[in-house]
């Protein structure tokens, strides 16, 4: 799994790349909260899965635990480029009433 992270004077973007499951969570999860916390005045955080070749309910706890890290500080987060296998596990786990995709 590959990150990237940019951001603007008001946005936070981390790019996710590669499979996200259960081998890769734990690497995933710790650098993406190091970010958090790096960045944590940011107005919003947005994570871009285009490039997310697979994902499984891992990804669905990794997403609920930047959450909440992001709500306490405060700051909504959304995902976006978000692909069909992807959006079929995000949909069924009801996320997006959480996690808005834009």
């Amino acid at each position: 799994m590959d990150i990237a992270v940019k951001g603007t004077a008001d946005t936070l973007y981390i790019y996710l790349s590669g499979e996200l499951d259960e081998y890769n969570a734990p690497a995933v999860r710790a650098r993406v909260d190091r970010e958090l916390d790096a960045h944590a005045g940011v107005g919003q955080v947005v994570i871009d899965l285009a490039e997310v070749r697979f994902m499984d309910s891992t990804a669905i706890g990794f997403l609920i635990g930047r959450y909440k890290k992001l709500k306490r500080y405060s700051t909504p987060l959304f995902v976006r480029s978000v692909g069909a296998a992807a959006d079929k596990v995000l949909s069924v786990s009801g996320i997006y009433t959480l996690i808005p995709k834009i």
